[in-house]
């Protein structure tokens, strides 16, 4: 009763969106979204795309940004669908919009969904879909507050729309919610939870609080020594200090990936 409250308190009109370029019907689908308030694309922003085209995977964007942006136009080139959202309603409503439009347009895919949080991939995601076992599979789990897949990359299987209806506890139709940390307590923290009621779910990689509070921030080195084909962009933001920032720059440029200027986040 109380997450219902809550739901109900802060939940705001879904932003507006449109399909600029639907997806066909293909057995897997990446898609990619990318946050550009502003209308254009970072560095980072570039080196992720170009990797994901690299992966020869059919590649799905959506974009925030001003409607009429120039980055529509220029993402419209480079990727297989393009979908469009207002800025409002941070990445879950997103995956909401990405996950409908392929569960009408490409039923029964299996789609892996990420967000711009990271710089990568820096490994092969085609792997990814070849081994992983579960029906739901985050890259990293933590049981921080509780175990939850953390939702900055997850890959779903068999996307249908039955699956959204089961789904929609955490990814409702319609709403979307506009605060951090409603996005934390209401659906990141929720959605292994929900989605255990009806499909498997697990994690490539698991940071135990008793250790680990976030691998992803604590761990990161190792993470990608053992194939983890991501690196959080808030190691140079707001967790900048967690490790050393030239550790992070030097990796990242072993890695090829443009030296980063500014403020990850």
């Amino acid at each position: 009763m109380r997450t219902i409250n809550r739901v109900l308190r802060y939940a705001r009109p879904a932003p507006a969106s449109a399909v600029l370029k639907p997806a066909s019907r293909q057995p897997r689908w990446v898609a990619y979204f990318v946050y550009a308030p502003h209308g254009h694309l970072s560095p980072s922003q570039r080196f992720t795309l170009d990797r994901l085209k690299a992966s020869v995977l059919p590649l799905l964007v959506v974009c925030a940004c001003p409607r009429g942006a120039a980055v529509l136009q220029a993402l419209g080139g480079c990727c297989d669908a393009l979908l469009w959202k207002d800025p409002p309603g941070y990445d879950f409503s997103a995956y909401r919009l990405v996950l409908s439009h392929l569960a009408d347009c490409s039923p029964g895919a299996d789609v892996l969904v990420m967000n711009d949080s990271v710089y990568g991939p820096f490994a092969d995601l085609r792997e990814v879909f070849d081994t992983a076992p579960w029906a739901l599979t985050g890259f990293t789990a933590s049981n921080l507050r509780e175990a939850h897949i953390q939702s900055y990359a997850f890959l779903l299987r068999n996307l249908r729309p039955s699956t959204l209806v089961r789904l929609a506890p955490v990814l409702p139709p319609g709403i979307a919610f506009n605060q951090f940390r409603h996005i934390v307590d209401l659906q990141e923290t929720r959605f292994a939870r929900v989605a255990a009621r009806s499909m498997s779910v697990g994690a490539l990689w698991f940071g135990n609080v008793r250790d680990v509070s976030d691998a992803t921030l604590v761990r990161p080195m190792e993470l990608l020594d053992n194939g983890f084909p991501f690196l959080k962009r808030s190691l140079l933001g707001k967790h900048e200090g967690v490790i050393e920032r030239d550790a992070v720059l030097a990796r990242l440029q072993a890695l090829g990936h443009p030296v980063p200027f500014g403020i990850g986040t």
